[in-house]
């Protein structure tokens, strides 16, 4: 793909003190051009030279102050890149590949793992974003809340919502998880007066909402992890390579990519009818 299209994101996995993985989202700030106010994983654009994990590394860095080099993480946590998922197509007109990468928290000194959402999630830095928490990375296969979770608002039944709608040329899951905030450690910067008043709003709210393509990215994720399907409906494919190549072959998806770009219907009909 052209430099202007590629795009990555970081999966990042740590396991909770019950031994079970949980993954780190943000919310993204209300001032950034594309997707803002909404869940999203750490990533964005890549530079010139970069490799997909390079992209989702830095991005990282940028957006929630996770180190690139491993020396300047506080120890004893250090991170492992694990693999790279078929990647996705956003409606940017970005192809998006999703990098896994697991953060280790065990102190060879005392034995012990470190507890990365008391010790570590509090000291991320929210440089470009509005909030930085986790969810449990399996619950994204289920639709209700994970009933080993305490203090959790509501009914175990607000986890989940799902549709169908058109999108791709096709039939199209849209999922929405509701991830419970109410007992966990949430980073929110706290910089200029807007960030406050987003910071006062996000600690109002009981629940996060994940959807769209980051939702659809972990639920792919938890499905090749787990080797297991969801309890709800969903597309049986991973990733839109597929329809990335049919796009190219019509000529979309090119190295001039402008503002504004969005893939419509009829390209996407085109792309279908090869």
């Amino acid at each position: 793909m052209p430099l202007s299209r590629r795009a990555a994101v970081l999966i990042l996995l740590f396991a909770d003190p019950h031994g079970a993985l949980r993954v780190v989202l943000t919310m993204r700030s209300s001032t950034l051009k594309s997707y803002s106010g909404q869940a999203a994983l750490p990533g964005g654009k890549s530079e010139e030279g970069e490799t997909a994990f390079m992209t989702a590394r830095r991005e990282a860095a940028e957006e929630i102050g996770l180190p690139m080099q491993e020396s300047k993480l506080p120890p004893p946590f250090k991170v492992e890149h694990l693999c790279e998922l078929p990647t996705n197509l956003a409606k940017t007109e970005l192809v998006v590949r999703p990098c896994v990468a697991f953060l280790h928290s065990h102190d060879e000194r005392t034995g012990q793992d470190a507890n990365v959402t008391e010790t570590l999630i509090p000291r991320l830095d929210a440089k470009e974003v509005a909030a930085v928490f986790s969810a449990p990375f399996h619950n994204f296969l289920s639709s209700k809340d994970d009933p080993t979770q305490s203090n959790l608002p509501g009914e175990p039944s607000d986890w989940y919502e799902g549709q169908w709608t058109d999108w791709h040329q096709s039939r199209w899951r849209m999922h929405n998880f509701f991830v419970p905030v109410t007992n966990q450690a949430i980073t929110l910067p706290k910089r200029t007066e807007a960030q406050r008043a987003a910071a006062d709003h996000l600690r109002s709210l009981e629940r996060y909402r994940v959807f769209g393509m980051t939702a659809r990215i972990l639920v792919d994720a938890a499905r090749l992890a787990y080797a297991k399907e969801p309890e709800f409906e969903h597309n049986s494919h991973f990733g839109d390579e597929d329809t990335i190549l049919r796009l190219r072959r019509i000529g979309r998806l090119g190295a001039l990519r402008r503002d504004g770009d969005e893939l419509t219907r009829d390209d996407l009909r085109r792309a279908g009818n090869l």
